[in-house]
């Protein structure tokens, strides 16, 4: 699945093409993803102007001059397309700017989501409303995870999983992080020291900066707008890296199952 990095990477390809544009058609090719497109979509967009692109957590936004927002999710393995030499079978929505540009958003197995909001109330819908704080930025601080994850027996890996202690953070860089961190991943999330919380901020946001300037992480599906492909991959230090040795200690990387996800980590180093 597309994650914070690989979100915010596309918005930044899509934002070449489309800030400032005004949208001059709309093409729905099938009425649903995961869930149906808005019946207003076609009609909302088409002749509004793009004012701003921006990102909540692991969604991409397309704001207009209509005091609207087109709000999209990834899914599993959507992605958009830039100038596509043909129009494919999993191309499922396509928006043309008035310069003439074509963007498709390709979604094979159609877990993705489109969604047209009112932008003064972006903050009110109920999925954005229930969010932690960004990666980015002066809410995420040791002291509100202290605070969050007091008491909570869950273990550190599964807690910042959940969307609403951390907006956008999935399970490739929360083992990046932790690993960064010296954090065991089956720790009990209350029991977390302040000393490892202090360590955990500065990496989460390192990591999650590293890997938008590496253009995000190609594993299966994912591509930039522009068909490159994320490299961040090539640095991981444990995730998906299990037998091989710690880039610290040598010891081998070791793999577990938390919540139905894969986990990598390495004994020695995260305690």
């Amino acid at each position: 699945m597309p994650e914070l990095p690989e979100v915010e990477t596309t918005v930044r390809g899509l934002a070449r093409y489309l800030d400032g544009a005004r949208i001059a058609r709309v093409e729905l090719r099938r009425a649903d993803l995961r869930r149906p497109f808005p019946e207003n979509l076609v009609q909302s967009l088409t002749g509004a102007s793009v004012t701003g692109m921006g990102r909540r957590a692991k969604y991409g936004l397309i704001h207009t001059d209509r005091d609207q927002t087109m709000v999209f999710h990834l899914g599993m393995s959507g992605r958009w397309r830039i100038e596509p030499e043909e129009i494919g079978p999993h191309d499922h929505l396509l928006l043309e700017t008035g310069a003439g540009h074509v963007l498709a958003l390709c979604d094979p197995r159609r877990f993705g989501s489109v969604d047209l909001l009112n932008t003064p109330a972006l903050d009110q819908w109920p999925r954005f409303a229930a969010f932690g704080p960004e990666p980015f930025g002066d809410t995420l601080t040791p002291t509100h995870l202290k605070a969050t994850l007091a008491g909570r027996s869950a273990s550190i890996k599964l807690m910042l999983l959940d969307q609403r202690i951390v907006a956008g953070l999935g399970n490739i860089y929360v083992c990046e992080a932790l690993f960064r961190a010296g954090i065991d991943p089956r720790k009990a999330a209350g029991k977390v020291t302040r000393p490892a919380l202090e360590r955990l901020v500065p990496a989460i946001i390192a990591v999650i900066g590293e890997a938008i300037e590496a253009g995000g992480s190609t594993l299966r599906d994912y591509a930039q707008p522009d068909g490159q492909l994320g490299y961040f991959s090539k640095h991981f230090d444990v995730y998906d890296r299990e037998g091989q040795g710690c880039t610290r200690c040598g010891a081998p990387i070791q793999r577990i199952a938390q919540g139905g996800r894969s986990t990598w980590f390495c004994l020695k180093c995260q305690k």
